[in-house]
């Protein structure tokens, strides 16, 4: 890898709403057209699949991790630039970490936030210093928002760690942002 890349935090799953899986392949085609190396877990279905087919139809890389006890589960992509396999959970999101200069959230479950928190306590216990984004669709991470705001009111995050990430509501704004 020599471009810039991105960790991108998404769901194995598609979500209700189309919209979810079209502002992940307009992602990926942005990556791809700005020379951004995907870097991602590893899956070939849902939010993950349509963000990583994207980006290789449009001639980008695309770089997944997944542990191997994973591997069937989230039925890993095969046709991606490299696929690295791991042995836990743990390696797959070091090695994510390792492998990118910035991260970004887009819809998912439990895990997407799991991640997404893991990259936002780093950053504030000063493990790395790379941007962290939050993409907004369809007004998704509403809720987390308000939740991490009633953490700032109730003593838990100070306010000034609130700009260990940003909240942006198109993938437009986070690639516009992170180019710079």
């Amino acid at each position: 890898m020599t471009n810039k890349s991105l960790c991108v935090y998404c769901g194995s799953s598609p979500g209700k709403n189309e919209i979810y899986r079209a502002e992940a392949r307009k992602l990926g085609k942005l990556l791809a057209v700005n020379k951004i190396d995907l870097i991602y877990g590893g899956a070939s279905i849902g939010v993950m699949g349509a963000v990583a087919d994207s980006v290789l139809e449009n001639g980008g890389s695309a770089f997944g991790v997944i542990p191997r006890d994973l591997e069937a589960r989230e039925v890993a992509h095969h046709g991606l630039t490299r696929l690295f396999i791991t042995n836990s959970m743990h390696e797959r999101k070091a090695l994510m970490a390792n492998l990118c200069d910035g991260f970004v959230a887009l819809p998912g479950g439990f895990g997407t936030y799991e991640e997404l928190f893991e990259a936002i306590t780093w950053s504030q216990l000063q493990m790395h210093r790379k941007p962290i984004y939050v993409v907004n669709i369809n007004g998704y991470f509403n809720p987390f928002i308000k939740m991490v705001d009633y953490g700032v009111e109730e003593g838990f995050i100070q306010q000034n760690y609130l700009t260990l990430f940003k909240v942006v509501d198109s993938v437009e704004a986070l690639i516009e942002d992170f180019i710079g």
